[in-house]
């Protein structure tokens, strides 16, 4: 069957050139079309269902609102884990299933679990709100207006109208409006007005409800036709508010005209948005599921500088945090890295086999990289840099079976033999060790496919693509190769035909320089093959033994100089919104002077109130103490004197200076790795017994040295005011509390009456009734009246108040109380070795066995991975030495095989103390796993090589077989070798070179990203290249040599003993 498929393809040139011509077709259609994004797409099955109620304590929202969601969504199947948050006015909670379900199946199982809870939540919460949290939940970018003169309703009203324009982008899904004031219709009243007219709040609540609502007067049939008859009933504006009648005293009608003020206001501010020291109204805009990052971008900017064009001169739009921005740099650099690498291998490899085979092989790159592409679009992959470096990593693997197949048949064709016969020739001689090497490859790889969580999802896109370059690159190597080199020899080979020499039989004696020490080399390693592999194992076990006790540490990604970097302001104690927007501006002030700073977007809040707690909720707040976010983008790397760490050790020096605020800095780490990396959970079904165990860690945290940005989730100083009812005393009166909650509502952000939808509005603005400015103060309290039926009632003669400690959130994790502690870690220590020092601390306290201490965050994530890769790599070994015992029918040439895959962990763990770089669990384990495929492609060369020479000279002595095997197979190894290690050399030296552009950038993101991968596969296949040209050979020949110590020490010896004691061959003792 090998043979009768390439000679059918040699039989039908053009149509296999035709075919070939389709790929590339279909290959440029399919990158023109495919989705362009910096960072894989990652789909969480992560929900969020947020439930508001006014006024609703922390205590209250964990147990009205949180616990019966949480007994409903902890039934669920697949539910990884639910978290609970009681805050003020809301409670939210957070359901994450595991990574395999189906998003669609697991929002539909959320949503009719929370119908099924609503009967259990109180009657005056609003609408649960479930939300699905994704990568596209984060914004593309913000669009800030911003005018120093114009009125905030006109400015707001522009941002609406923007917001509108924006939704309409067919790529955008949605827009956010943040940094405004929403509106309401303000009924602003007198105390005394109220109290003069014996008015409750109940009556103008009924009021408002029977005369603010559709009636359906129906039709009348008359002799012209059917008439229909309408009754206005509906609120459409404040003349109409004015004229409702709210009391009626004999032939006297008062309405609301009378007692109160009408007008269309906003409510109170929750939270500022400013960009680069200027206050602005900003609109963060989210694109749609599987949009292109890129091109959404562009079409919100078009939308913008449109929208721009019908702006008044007082008012300013302009675009930041422009997420486009940044993934373009990288994927255009990474573009030019791929090129860069190209050349540089086609730069090894023309010298190596010649113009012709050059060309082919050339051509094997672009070919199996559209082949790829055109699966990677069936399989609605977006093309990102994780894509982009899997092909930039399969560069050098791809071409091997290319240069293996030109190189054998450009050595025919030096002997004289017609081109297609070279060509055929050679592709049938080398289609069993190309399959073989090409599966061992694709079975390191495919383990990966089934990577679990997040990790799994957003690494998965690189064995997929390098399993589709592979195969891509096997059916070239297999059926173009042969069909193209024919071609172009038949047009270009005049060479007479020679007398073919038998290379086994060459003669040694005349070798070049690096031939003849090659040789030597080898003969001295398999004439002492035990000297020689004990060497071999001792420089491994070595390596490892070093490794160790250095302890290096583990990461879980990669260690890169940051470009974006997150500044979380922290203040204790009741400020208001003004007083914490003062503090916050103190810190930007100084963030604003820093010149490698290039924008900063800050935003304000006061606590996780509500209004704030929906802030946080778009731009990732999580404590209660955080009243200011700012998010600052830094300079290329090439346009600025300093590294991002510098910016942030320069940062935290400064604003650690302000008194009374706690300021953080650090690194904004982005989607995927969020969350301090020091990350300590710790739970129990009784709450109180959390607080000594979370105040004992939190000490010790304090003390630990490398540890920065500690914080906590145990209460805040501060203090509320508490209104207690004396029930009793309340009834007395006929007052309950329902209408004492109503009454005090007039002197903070007014009770709601209803609603109303204006013409203007695409959403209902409330209908909220209040005291007039100068009556919202505290002391007002105190004198507030009911109206009850015996008359207007101080309500001070039933309510007291008192301050209490504030609580301001409280959260559950799985139906149990919960408290945090995280922390950052300083330049220059290892998250992995604070993370066992505070672990090992932990473990030898006494700690009551009924709380449960657990670290999360980036030490379970790097667990969970080293636990994979282990996993990964065991079933790649056990799959590849499968493949090699079938293929060789040997489980000892097996066996040498894959110790070419220990050589090459080895290599990497040698390239981590050299560099004395942590070993990365993700981008490290993917290397060794890769390796794993990609060394023992060597072997299975040198092997197959070997056991044709003893097939075809059985008389000839393993020695020499085996040297000869060693030479022949010298420069294609190299090569192959040097092609895959010289593509990511650049960035494995830490260097950026964008061919395309024209740029050499040292130390990019980019590069710093890649090193931990690149590293270990450089040092990987080049430590383990060198060693199995040595000991591959040594372990071939190492059961002739002990079939001749055998000989030598014991059946000579043995048979000598027979005849000196008179045995004859062949006798018996009896």
């Amino acid at each position: 069957m090998r043979d009768a498929l390439i000679d059918i393809a040699l039989a039908h040139k053009r149509s296999i050139l035709l075919i070939m011509f389709g790929i590339i077709v279909f290959g440029v259609v399919a990158r023109l079309s495919i989705p362009t994004e910096s960072e894989p797409r990652v789909e969480i099955p992560y929900f969020v269902i947020t439930v508001v109620h006014e006024g609703i304590s922390p205590e209250d929202a964990l147990r009205l609102l949180v616990r019966p969601l949480e007994i409903e969504l902890k039934a669920l199947d697949d539910v990884k884990e639910v978290t609970g948050t009681g805050a003020e006015h809301v409670g939210y909670i957070a359901v994450e299933f595991h990574a395999a379900v189906d998003i669609d199946v697991a929002l539909a199982d959320v949503r009719e679990a929370v119908n099924r809870a609503k009967p259990e939540l109180p009657s005056t919460a609003e609408e649960p709100v479930v939300t699905e949290t994704a990568s596209t939940n984060f914004p593309v970018l913000q669009v800030n207006l911003v005018s120093e003169i114009a009125p905030e309703r006109l400015v707001t009203d522009l941002a609406k109208k923007l917001k509108d324009q924006l939704e309409s982008v067919p790529l955008v899904h949605t827009a956010v409006i943040q940094g405004h004031r929403e509106e309401l219709l303000e009924i602003a009243v007198e105390p005394a007005e109220l109290y003069a007219n014996q008015l409750s709040l109940e009556q103008l609540v009924i009021a408002l409800a029977r005369n603010n609502q559709l009636i359906p007067a129906g039709s009348l049939d008359t002799y012209q036709g059917s008439v229909a008859l309408k009754i206005p009933s509906v609120v459409e504006n404040a003349q109409h508010l004015l004229q409702l009648p709210v009391f009626v005293d004999g032939d006297t009608v008062v309405t609301l005209a009378d007692i109160a003020t009408v007008r269309r206001a906003f409510k109170d501010r929750t939270n500022y948005t400013r960009n680069n020291g200027k206050e602005t109204i900003t609109v963060f805009v989210y694109r749609r599921v599987g949009a292109n990052t890129i091109e959404a971008a562009r079409q919100v900017r078009a939308a913008v500088a449109a929208f721009r064009e019908g702006l008044p001169s007082n008012v300013e739009v302009f675009i930041s945090r422009d997420a486009s921005t940044f993934d373009e740099q990288q994927i255009t650099e990474l573009e030019g890295n791929i090129v860069t690498a190209l050349f540089l291998v086609l730069a090894v490899v023309i010298p190596s086999v010649g113009i012709r085979s050059s060309l082919i092989v050339a051509l094997t790159i672009p070919v199996s990289f559209l082949f790829a592409m055109i699966f990677l679009w069936l399989l609605d992959y977006s093309f990102n840099f994780m894509v982009m470096f899997g092909m930039l990593m399969s560069l050098g693997m791809l071409i091997d079976g290319a240069i293996i197949v030109s190189e054998d048949a450009e050595r025919r064709i030096a002997l004289g033999i017609g081109g297609e016969e070279a060509y055929g020739s050679a592709a049938k001689r080398m289609f069993t060790p190309v399959i073989a090497s090409t599966a061992t490859t694709l079975a390191a790889f495919m383990p990966l496919l089934f990577w679990p969580g997040t990790a799994g999802q957003y690494m998965g896109y690189l064995p997929v693509t390098v399993l589709m370059v592979l195969i891509g690159s096997l059916l070239f190597t297999l059926i173009f190769v042969p069909t193209l080199g024919s071609t172009l020899a038949a047009r270009t080979n005049s060479v007479e035909k020679k007398a073919e020499v038998d290379f086994w039989l060459r003669d040694l004696t005349a070798l070049p320089r690096i031939s003849a020490g090659y040789v030597q080399l080898i003969n001295y390693a398999a004439r002492y093959p035990f000297v020689t592999l004990i060497a071999i194992v001792a420089i491994v076990y070595g390596i490892f033994t070093l490794f160790g006790a250095r302890d290096q540490g583990v990461i879980l990604f990669s260690e890169n100089d940051p470009m974006h970097i997150q500044i979380n302001v922290r203040a204790s104690g009741n400020l208001d919104l003004d007083e914490a927007k003062d503090l916050v501006l103190e810190v930007e002030s100084i963030v604003l002077a820093v010149p490698e700073i290039r924008s900063v977007n800050t935003y304000v809040s006061n606590g996780l109130t509500k209004g704030a707690g929906q802030f946080a909720r778009f731009q990732g707040g999580s404590s209660a103490d955080v009243i200011g976010t700012m998010f600052l983008e830094t300079h290329d790397a090439k346009e600025r004197a300093r590294t991002g760490q510098a910016v942030i050790d320069e940062l935290r020096a400064n604003v650690n200076q302000i008194g009374g605020i706690s300021v953080e800095v650090r690194a904004y780490e982005g989607f995927l790795t969020a969350g301090k990396p020091i990350f300590v959970q710790v739970t129990s079904r009784e709450r109180e017994l959390l607080m000594p165990v979370v105040t004992a860690i939190r000490a010790h945290m304090d003390a630990m040295e490398g540890l920065d940005n500690i914080e906590d989730t145990l209460p805040l100083p501060g203090f509320e005011w508490q209104l207690t009812v004396d029930r009793e005393k309340a009834a007395r009166f006929g007052a309950d509390v329902t209408a004492i909650g109503l009454l005090t509502q007039l002197v903070t952000e007014g009770a709601k009456l209803g609603e109303y939808r204006p013409n203007d509005s695409d959403k209902p603005l409330d209908i909220r009734i209040r005291f007039t400015e100068a009556n919202r103060a505290l002391d007002r309290l105190d004198e507030l009246q009911l109206a009850t039926p015996g008359g207007s009632v101080p309500i001070s003669n039933f309510v007291s108040r008192q301050p209490v400690s504030r609580q301001d959130t409280m959260q559950r994790r799985d139906q149990q109380a919960m408290h945090v502690v995280q922390a950052d870690v300083l330049a220059g220590f290892l998250a992995d070795a604070k993370s066992r020092e505070l672990q090992g601390w932990i473990e030898r306290q006494q700690f009551d066995d009924r709380v449960n201490i657990r670290f999360r965050s980036a030490a379970e994530d790097e667990q969970e991975s080293v636990a994979f890769v282990t996993k990964a790599f065991s079933f790649a070994l056990l799959l590849m030495f499968v493949l090699l015992v079938t293929q060789f029918n040997s489980v000892y040439q097996s066996l040498i095989t894959i110790f070419a895959v220990v050589l090459s962990t080895a290599g990497v763990f040698l390239g981590l103390v050299i560099t004395g770089q942590p070993f990365s669990a993700v981008l490290s384990g993917v290397g060794i796993i890769a390796l794993s495929g990609i060394v023992v492609n060597n072997s299975i060369v040198l092997i197959d090589t070997y056991n044709i020479g003893r097939r075809e000279h059985p008389d000839m002595l393993p020695l020499d077989v085996v040297i000869r095997t060693g030479l022949q197979r010298l420069r294609p190894v190299l090569l192959t070798t040097i092609t895959t290690m010289i593509g990511l050399l650049p960035l494995a030296s830490h260097q950026s070179i964008d061919f395309i552009n024209r740029t050499w950038t040292t130390g990019s993101t980019l590069s710093n990203y890649w090193v931990p991968l690149a590293q270990a596969v450089a040092f990987g296949l080049g430590f383990a290249t060198i060693l199995t040209l040595i000991v591959t050979p040594a372990m071939l020949v190492l059961p002739n040599r002990f079939k001749d110590l055998n000989h030598t020490f014991i059946v000579e010896p043995l048979a000598q003993w027979r005849t000196k004691v008179g045995l004859g061959r062949g006798a018996t003792i009896d």
